[in-house]
């Protein structure tokens, strides 16, 4: 195997085919070993052993093949290749083809001429149609300025027999008057006139007497054959001309010829004469026809016409009373059927078994409009749902049109004031009960009652009041409303406030644009219905909202239009055309879907919605104006205007809310992925959840406060206290009892100060400390749980706000300082101390508070006097002038004490002039005041030392004192008596307070942070200034998103369902 790998076992050469494999052969023999070992090629599969000991191992079996015969299945896999190949290359001429084709067309197309000057030439196809509209307009001018042609109905009676006999008449007479001509002249000449020699007889019948045209003919068939009546008889005239010039040329020999060839054409161009009056007669005849069958379908049209106005008429007044009396059935029945279900409810009383109503589509769909106001006040490009705004000019009734369709009077009313302040959105809903209720309030107002009304309509005006803050007239807040009542269409209306052209003096500067705004808000909304309300009783050109209207729908596919007051209208203009052009939509400029014309009311704000709804149907039944035909029907009327626009506002609906759903889930999907990159291991928690999560920490630190031991509460309060009252026990009492000479005088003074601190100050004082011990431990149970693993700095404003309000509400019981009063003077009366024990901690307790106002001493001197040498040289500092001298005088001051060791804590003016002059001798100038500002420390200090050192002694004298012997071992305890005597009151004041905060404060303060909970948790306000951040705000939108896609998708379930 070795000799293998090192390649001296075997090689072959790796060939191709049979004629490859020879043409290596070939060449291989004309090589040496070397050259071979350069053309050839190790194998790795197959070699040739050059020993046959080892033939056997290293040898691989060839592979065997069995060559199967070729039969059917090979010539069938021929033809099937064959077939292929010619799908493929036909498949690839194709595309080659194509290719080549368009190319070709290309060139073709950039070889032919530029044609672009024919554009600056020839007119383009806009022009076009506006000269073919020009022309179809002047066309119809022209057609409308032409009266209608009526044919006299005489001419009907012509027949074709009385055109014949006019026909035989007319020739008669031509005849006559050709013979009477031909008589003339052969009674002047006695030659004839014609060519064939015969002689005419001079007719016997006169001019005057010439043959009567045909019976039957009347003054009709003269005039229309007038015209050929009057050739005749200029014939006529021509022949008896003619007869006067062949008398006068008859008496010429030679003129005799020529007569007769005037005859002759004479002959001829009357035969002329008669095929053309033939021709006419023919045409005449046509258009007589024609006349007479368009005559008749123009009566045929206008019997028709005038028959239909009649029925249109009378179907209208007879459908108006259709639908009244439909109405007044329907509210017949619905009053019925809702005192039978009253009836039943009454007698069934608890038996009947309650069932949990199924929701129906319009209160899903409110629900989802409610949760969109509290996720999106601006209502901005996401919430595209439909909803019915209600928008017109100041007093324009649109408020007056709602309570119409709503049946019921529940906005406030004031006359020329603005009362609509802010959005209200209403949801109207059929239901056996008239009733109303707001989104907020689990109330409900019988609208059958006027006191409810009365009511509710005082609390839609105080919701609107409360809406308008900081010097606003109007504001966005919306307030919700939902109205049940039998016969209501389902829809949601939005009443916007009125727009106005003036600000008043009562009024903000920037009301009328805040009122624009909010209009154009709401309408901006692509699939929101405009409800355009106007006032027909003032002048059109008085009007501001349809301008607005037409800026945010110029196509008017989503408005619709509505004229109020008509029955005022109807009385103040004097033509009737104003309104049908206003209804027609020619008068405003703006479009709409359809327009409607109502009567809100009488002028008296009083009456009642059953009284407008008659007097709305009285006036349209009897109006001059609209029962002529102004306008149809079904344009009249609240009641139609409800059908139509619930119609519309639920088209709108099924077209949109399925686009608006996926709108939602897009949003959803595009929040999740932001909440998962930026915070993938924290639970989505909304603004609510987080602060009951906070709730929750808060009050688990009250329980952990209520928890510490009596021990830890009393060293709490017991270190507080003393803080608090050594300052006064130092300065008020020991140090001014301490200037005493005797022991005596001590314990009298020290009595007296006792017992006038614990009668004035020291109980308070005691009841602060105790407030603020429990605040202390409070707040460190808090700063405890922020340094947790599992603290959520999130919480920190809201828990810190929290405490602070609760501390501040929190107010210690009024008669604990009386109990501590009666306990701290029975504490401090009390001068034997009972053991060893007790007194040595009472010196210890004398020691440690002489040793902390001591080392405070020190520290203030030490400021006073700057850095001594040592702190000089180390720390390369240097006192300042001031520091200077006060270092002279504590020097001098020091020797003074040091010469009386039991000084008085006061200067004599002796010992001030000499202190003074012995510094000014060391060349500082300093006066008295100077020497007694630094004379309080130095002197406190030698106190501070004194009392140290007679604490230390009187470790000792116990047995002594208890004995009553230590005056006459020269050691005065009497300190020592004083401060176990405040020691033991501070104890037993911090007992007291001890129980007091277990048994009562802790609870108290509980108390008060629940409250102060309780009003965080409601006040949305103060939860977002005390909760934000991003995470918050993306947790609150992701939790509203899927609210609303929820609603929505059950929402659109229902519906589905419902069609």
């Amino acid at each position: 195997m070795s000799r293998l790998l090192r390649g001296k076992f075997g090689y072959a050469v790796r060939v191709v085919g049979i004629t490859q494999g020879r043409k290596v052969q070939s060449k291989l023999l004309n090589y040496n070993r070397e050259q071979i070992n350069t053309v050839l090629v190790p194998v790795v599969r197959y070699y040739s052993p050059l020993n046959g000991k080892h033939a056997g191992v290293l040898k691989i079996p060839a592979p065997t093949f069995r060559i199967s015969g070729r039969g059917i299945g090979m010539l069938v896999a021929r033809v099937l290749r064959g077939a292929l190949k010619i799908r493929y290359l036909l498949l690839g001429g194709a595309i080659t083809g194509g290719s080549a084709l368009a190319r070709h067309y290309e060139e073709w197309k950039d070889a032919l001429p530029d044609a672009k000057f024919l554009e600056e030439i020839l007119p383009s196809q806009e022009e076009l149609d506006a000269m073919r509209a020009k022309l179809l307009e002047f066309r119809d001018k022209i057609k409308a300025s032409v009266p209608d042609f009526e044919l006299d109905p005489k001419m009907l009676e012509v027949s074709e027999e009385k055109y014949e006999q006019l026909v035989q008449w007319f020739k008669q007479r031509l005849d006559d008057a050709v013979l009477a001509a031909e008589q003339d002249k052969e009674d002047a000449t006695g030659t004839a006139i014609f060519s064939d020699g015969t002689t005419l007889e001079q007719s016997s019948c006169p001019k005057e007497e010439l043959p009567a045209p045909p019976s039957g003919s009347s003054g009709l068939l003269h005039t229309l054959s007038g015209e050929a009546t009057r050739a005749t008889l200029d014939r006529r005239d021509s022949a008896s001309d003619l007869m006067q010039h062949a008398l006068s040329f008859s008496a010429m020999g030679s003129a005799a010829e020529k007569e007769r060839e005037k005859a002759e054409l004479l002959r001829i161009r009357l035969s002329q004469v008669e095929a053309e009056m033939q021709e006419q007669k023919e045409n005449l005849q046509k258009e007589v026809s024609s006349l007479s069958r368009e005559n008749n379908e123009l009566r045929k049209k206008v019997e028709l016409h005038e028959s239909i106005r009649e029925k249109y008429e009378s179907l209208q007044e007879e459908l108006m009373q259709v639908q009244l009396k439909y109405q007044k059935e329907i509210e017949r029945l619905e009053k019925e059927n809702k005192e039978l279900r009253k009836s039943l409810m009454l007698k069934a009383g608890d038996h009947i078994n309650k069932k949990k109503i199924k929701k129906s589509l319009i209160d899903m769909y409110s629900e989802v409009l409610d949760e969109l106001c509290d996720y999106d006040s601006s209502y901005d490009t996401h919430d595209h749902l439909p909803r019915v705004v209600v928008v017109g000019d100041q007093s324009s009734g649109k408020t007056s049109v709602l309570e119409m369709i709503a049946q019921a009077r529940i906005f406030p009313r004031g006359a020329g004031e603005m009362m609509t302040r802010a959005p209200v959105m209403v949801t109207l809903s059929e239901g056996p009960y008239h009733i109303a209720s707001f989104k907020d309030s689990t109330r409900e107002f019988d609208l059958t009652k006027e006191s409810e009304l009365a009511e509710l309509r005082k609390e839609v005006e105080l919701r609107m009041r409360n809406s308008v803050r900081s010097g606003r007239t109007v504001s966005t807040e919306v307030i919700s409303m939902m109205v049940k009542g039998p016969g209501l269409q389902r829809m949601v209306l939005v009443d916007l406030p009125g727009i106005i052209s003036t600000v008043t003096t009562d009024m903000a500067q920037n009301t009328r644009e805040a009122i624009r705004d909010i209009s154009q808000q709401y309408m901006s909304n692509p699939n929101a219905i405009i409800l355009c309300i106007q006032d027909g009783s003032v002048d059109a050109e008085r009007s501001n909202v349809t301008d607005l209207v037409s800026q945010m729908d110029s196509t008017g596919k989503r408005t619709i239009f509505v004229l109020t007051k008509v029955d005022l209208a109807e009385e103040n203009l004097a033509n009737p055309d104003r309104i049908k052009k206003i209804l027609a939509g020619k008068l405003f400029p703006m479009k709409a879907l359809g327009y409607f014309a109502v009567v809100t009311g009488r002028g008296n704000k009083e009456d009642l919605i059953q009284d407008i709804k008659d007097y709305e149907e009285e006036f349209f039944r009897t109006s001059r104006i609209f029962k002529g035909g102004v306008v149809n029907s079904h344009q009249c009327t609240t009641r139609n205007l409800s059908f139509a626009v619930s119609e519309r506002f639920w088209k709108m609906v099924r077209d949109t809310v399925e686009q608006q759903a996926d709108a939602f889930k897009a949003t959803r999907f595009n929040l999740e992925t932001e909440w998962k990159n930026n915070f993938p291991r924290i639970r989505e928690l909304d603004r609510d959840e987080l602060f009951e999560k906070a709730r929750g920490e808060i009050l688990d630190e009250v329980v952990n406060l209520s928890l510490l031991s009596p021990k830890h509460w009393e060293d709490a309060l017991y270190k507080r206290l003393w803080e608090k009252v050594m300052t006064h026990v130092f300065e008020n009492i020991y140090l001014p009892a301490a200037q005493t000479d005797n022991a005596g005088t001590f314990n009298t003074t020290a009595d007296i100060k006792l017992k006038q601190w614990a009668d004035m100050m020291l109980p308070k004082k005691c009841v602060e400390v105790g407030w603020e011990t429990l605040e202390e431990e409070f707040r460190s149970f808090m700063e405890r749980a922020k340094a947790s693993r599992d603290h959520d700095t999130i919480f920190d404003n809201l828990k810190g706000s929290v405490v602070n309000e609760a501390m501040r509400r929190h107010i210690w019981e009024d008669k604990a300082s009386d109990v501590l009063r009666v306990i701290q003077l029975n504490a401090l009366e009390d001068r034997s101390v009972h053991d060893k024990q007790q007194w040595d901690a009472a010196c210890k307790f004398l020691q440690e508070s002489v040793q902390e106002k001591l080392t405070a001493t020190e520290n203030t001197l030490r400021e006073m006097v700057g850095p001594g040498t040592k702190e000089q040289w180390m720390y390369w500092t240097s006192p300042a002038d001031e520091q200077r001298r006060r270092a002279a005088v504590k020097t001098e001051l020091e020797k003074l004490l040091q010469s009386e060791y039991a000084h008085r804590n006061t200067l004599t003016y002796d010992e001030l002039t000499q202190v003074r002059k012995n510094v000014q001798g060391m060349g500082v100038d300093v006066d008295n005041e100077f020497v007694r500002e630094t004379w309080h420390p130095v002197y406190r200090r030698h106190f501070l030392r004194r009392a140290l050192s007679k604490a230390y002694e009187c470790r000792k004298v116990f047995y002594a004192y208890h004995q009553g012997l230590e005056g006459e071992l020269g050691v005065d305890c009497s300190d020592v008596v004083l401060f176990w005597r405040i020691q033991q009151m501070i104890k037993i004041t911090a007992n007291a307070l001890r129980q007091q905060v277990m048994n009562r404060e802790a609870r108290r303060l509980e108390k008060d942070i629940k409250e102060v909970l309780e009003e965080y948790g409601n006040d949305r306000d103060k939860k977002e200034e005390l909760l934000k951040g991003r995470r918050v705000s993306l947790a609150e939108e992701l939790k509203r998103v899927r609210q609303i896609q929820e609603k929505l998708e059950e929402f659109i379930q229902a519906l589905n369902t419902e069609k």
